[in-house]
């Protein structure tokens, strides 16, 4: 297969890909560029709001907000491992990375959209604990379990990661240098290698089963537990108040999982690449600008605790 995959390809090897991003309209470039500007500018300031309001104040020191806050913190580090690049790109219209840069940028998309999986996998643990258990969920769901279930996220993504990342530098890359995407995106770069992939490929199917699809059956079986217990529950005000507490993390989970099988699992052919970039942007892009607000927006708490930091910083500036 090896040398099949091989031949008639120019085998010396590259050092640098081109990125084709967008394509190459010059009157789209500005426009793109200060689009991606402001959605960068917002998602970072939206975030940093956010982990402040849930710092500063104290009725938001709880188990939810905690993981509220290392979503938005790790939204800032998410989206922070593709914009800048791509910024740049159309800033200056210089499309090539190195191939070691590439490799970096790959492996922190990795380890952040990975962390960002299981987070809200141990979200979604949160909200089944909080409505199914209400009366064990302050000895079940203790501080240090946060801690441990934010920790596990981090520390397994960086090792799954990590593993990738051994077999990729062991590759070489040849014959042709462009990447149809805005970043280094895994199944791209592995198609311009010309070493032997069959390896990496089953270990990253096996990395995906348990990174990608045990938590999202975790996340599926929690919100159908939630579910079942809110609708045995007679009290309408009861229901309403458990559906609003979880509505605005079955959104979030709703636009990335959709997403994200598009692009990775439903096989787009390649006269539909540019379907793929724009099913790309939505979780790379928009995901991450779309959390704080979703969650600021339908959070009475949170609304009431920005009122309050608002009106201390008028009268702050008004002694």
């Amino acid at each position: 297969q090896l040398m099949e995959k091989a031949e008639g390809r120019n085998q010396t090897s590259i050092v640098e890909f081109i990125l084709l991003g967008f394509g190459n309209g010059p009157e789209l470039q500005p426009l793109l560029f200060l689009l991606f500007l402001v959605i960068y500018i917002v998602t970072v300031a939206g975030n940093m709001l956010f982990v402040a309001l849930v710092v500063a104040d104290q009725h938001l020191h709880t188990p939810m907000y905690f993981f509220l806050g290392n979503l938005s913190c790790l939204e800032i580090c998410y989206t922070s491992t593709t914009l800048p690049r791509l910024l740049a790109s159309l800033l200056t219209g210089d499309r090539t990375i190195s191939v070691q840069g590439c490799l970096v940028q790959l492996y922190f998309f990795g380890v952040t959209s990975n962390t960002e999986n299981l987070l809200l996998t141990a979200m979604s643990y949160d909200r089944y604990l909080a409505i199914c258990h209400p009366l064990r969920y302050t000895v079940l769901m203790t501080g240090r379990v946060c801690c441990l279930l934010v920790a596990g996220g981090w520390i397994s993504s960086l090792l799954s990661s990590t593993i990738v990342q051994i077999y990729l530098w062991q590759f070489t890359f040849c014959d042709s240098k462009e990447i149809d995407h805005f970043f280094c995106d895994f199944s791209p770069i592995l198609k311009l290698s010309c070493s032997d992939t069959q390896t990496l490929e089953l270990v990253t199917f096996i990395l995906a089963v348990i990174g990608t699809f045990l938590p999202f059956l975790l996340t599926l079986t929690s919100y159908i537990c939630i579910i079942i217990n809110v609708l045995r529950n007679p009290s309408n005000t009861g229901r309403k108040k458990a559906f609003s507490t979880c509505s605005s993390h079955l959104i979030v989970l709703a636009i990335l999982y959709v997403t994200v099988l598009t692009v990775y699992v439903v096989p787009i052919p390649d006269s539909h690449k540019v379907l793929q970039k724009i099913f790309s942007v939505f979780y790379t892009v928009l995901t991450p600008i779309i959390n704080p607000l979703i969650y600021s927006l339908r959070n009475k708490e949170v609304k009431e605790s920005l009122s309050k930091a608002i009106l201390k910083l008028a009268a702050y500036r008004n002694r």
